[in-house]
């Protein structure tokens, strides 16, 4: 049976099982807030954290919280940073939308456990979660500011070398491939030549102008809204509270935050994640080309195009032995789609600040996280068990070529674009080559042909 200790706040009294750090701030918000199973991102938490360090140490050098305090906290505040109390941080996405509860969540398992902490050296000091841990700051401004650190964090640490281990893949095969000619495609018809590695040089410059777009629009998420309490005027801190935690944050970071230089804006609009996840889409919509382009060159393997060969991970069909199909294209496709979809909250949610404060900052964070980590997991997956492997498959590519009709674009210089065209329809209709056409129309001898027309010189 759960054993409970009770817990008081300013309504009163509250049972939290006793094995848990929180207090009964965030007991309320678990018996209030039953809704769905999205759960407070840990990397939310974690930037909390760092906040709640940072200001544990402004607040001693201000004058304001003693050294013994000061201590603890950050003692606590680097036990939680190492994964020490994952358990204890359970709350819904689905709470109020400024994001108080979780704050307070923080609060009160660094108050709690300090004070453990504290008895155990035999000391009389007590850490509120309120008047210390939460000393000079609201949940108004130590959410969004933790939204900031957390998103940029994950996005520098996981998604751009994400980004980088597959452009660099695809690099390697670009210059693998770059004197394989193929034929190419527009409009999902034929076109003119080009080579394979030009092909997937493309892919690979999606990839370098998404990640500049990523870069460019995280620096927007460097400001941060610490210091503006409750509704941006900073009531109840130090007037040099938010610059000082800037500089802290970004010592313990390694990060250049800095404090916004309107705290009233950081407070009630999130348009800086807004624009950054927009570039997340971008990245989303580049991905979900390359990995439509993959799997359509690696269609068949004998009634598709077939000029790509992909590793086979698995078995594709619960009834169709041998078959292997594009299961890392699909995954990332779907990966696109979610990425899409919280693009449209994230929008929503933004637009929705109300006079000081905007109030929908948990969706707004619960779905950049999970944008940022979808994408970094789904590019590593697909760069580890397709891309690496991807094989060119000369003899299709070949016979791709020698059988197009687009080739005949060689012949306009000479013999114009209307007798090309003339040609190329006549090579259809026949079924033949463009050769036995071309020579069969009279407008090209065999050797002018043989002369004219080389696919290695249309590229």
């Amino acid at each position: 049976m759960e054993k409970f200790r009770l817990e008081k706040d300013t309504l009163g009294e509250v049972q939290v099982p006793i094995d848990k750090y929180w207090g009964a701030q965030t007991q309320r918000s678990r018996e209030n807030f039953k809704i769905g199973k999205e759960k407070m991102p840990l990397d939310v938490v974690y930037a909390l954290t760092i906040v709640k360090k940072a200001a544990a140490t402004v607040n001693h050098q201000l004058g304001k919280i003693d050294e013994t305090k000061m201590i603890v906290i950050n003692t606590i505040c680097d036990q939680i940073l190492n994964g020490a109390y994952d358990q204890h941080f359970p709350l819904a996405v689905w709470q109020t939308g400024s994001g108080t509860q979780t704050n307070m969540n923080v609060n009160e398992v660094i108050a709690n456990r300090a004070n453990e902490l504290l008895r155990n050296q035999g000391s009389s000091e007590k850490v509120h979660p309120n008047d210390d841990v939460n000393m000079s700051q609201s949940s108004n401004d130590t959410f969004p500011t933790a939204m900031h650190i957390a998103a940029y964090i994950k996005m520098t640490e996981e998604l751009i070398p994400a980004i980088n281990e597959l452009k660099n893949t695809l690099l390697k095969k670009e210059k693998d491939f770059i004197k394989i000619v193929k034929i190419g495609r527009t409009h999902l018809q034929d076109a003119t030549p080009l080579t394979l590695g030009q092909e997937i040089s493309g892919w690979r410059a999606m990839l370098e102008k998404s990640e500049k777009m990523v870069i460019d629009s995280s620096n927007y998420i460097l400001d941060l809204a610490i210091g503006g309490t409750a509704v941006g005027t900073g009531i109840n801190a130090h007037p040099q509270f938010g610059d000082k935690m800037a500089e802290q944050i970004a010592l313990f970071t390694g990060y250049p935050f800095k404090a916004s230089s309107n705290k009233f804006h950081a407070l009630t609009s999130h348009d800086e994640i807004v624009f950054l996840h927009g570039a997340l889409k971008a990245l989303a919509a580049d991905l979900m080309k390359i990995a439509n382009d993959v799997r359509w060159l690696a269609s068949g393997p004998r009634s598709g195009i077939g000029e790509l060969m992909i590793p086979a991970n698995e078995p594709g069909s619960s009834i169709m032995p041998g078959k292997v199909n594009p299961t890392q294209s699909e995954a990332l496709t779907m990966v696109a789609c979610q990425i899409f979809g919280n693009d449209a909250t994230i929008g929503f949610a933004a637009s929705q600040g109300n006079f000081e404060l905007n109030v929908y900052k948990p969706v707004i964070i619960y779905n950049l996280i999970q944008s940022i980590a979808l994408l970094t997991d789904s590019m590593r997956s697909f760069n580890e068990n397709c891309a690496i492997g991807i094989e060119a498959n000369i003899e299709v590519i070949n016979k791709h070529v020698e059988r197009s009709l687009m080739l005949v674009t060689a012949l306009n210089p000479y013999i114009g674009y209307e007798k090309a065209a003339e040609i190329a329809k006549l090579a259809f209709k026949e079924n033949s080559t463009l050769k036995e056409a071309a020579v069969k129309t009279g407008y090209v001898t065999s050797e002018q042909f043989d002369k004219w027309m080389k696919p290695e010189n249309m590229v």
